[in-house]
């Protein structure tokens, strides 16, 4: 059982989506275009378990989205409460992403950090991540935002 200043980490269900988003408003480096009620609900429904929360008495203080495809898993909005920050959340959260990704038979996985995100940057190489260099997302929005 975790102690008093231990997370609860838990996989999202439908009733978390409302708090997810307005967490996010708060904790995260803003909305991206697939941050709405719907596409949250989607996740849930595609991959549920992908979007794991950390709770501290009770109370949502971080996210992150734990996302297989059946080929290759991805990490996204990990993101912690500012309030909550420095206290092993962002870590406890990975630890959790990468038990169900070793579980789910994966040999790697990546993260998406923003660029910008320098204080981001710090805490992913001291949890074992390096940026890739060679590599660069691209991409392309579906629909008008």
């Amino acid at each position: 059982m975790p102690g008093m200043d231990e997370p609860q980490i838990r996989a999202a269900g439908p009733a978390d989506v409302t708090g997810v988003l307005a967490f996010w408003t708060v904790a995260a480096e803003g909305i991206s275009v697939s941050d709405h009620e719907d596409g949250v609900r989607r996740l849930l429904a595609t991959d549920p378990g992908a979007l794991l929360l950390a709770e501290l008495d009770g109370k949502l203080v971080g996210t992150v989205i734990a996302g297989f495809d059946g080929w290759r898993c991805h990490l996204y909005r990990l993101a912690v409460h500012p309030d909550a920050r420095r206290r092993g959340i962002g870590r406890a959260l990975l630890d959790a992403a990468e038990a169900r990704f070793t579980a789910l038979g994966a040999p790697r996985c990546d993260a998406i950090v923003l660029e910008t995100n320098v204080r981001a940057h710090h805490m992913w190489r001291a949890v074992g991540y390096a940026p890739q260099e060679q590599w660069r997302r691209w991409s392309k929005p579906l629909r008008p935002a």
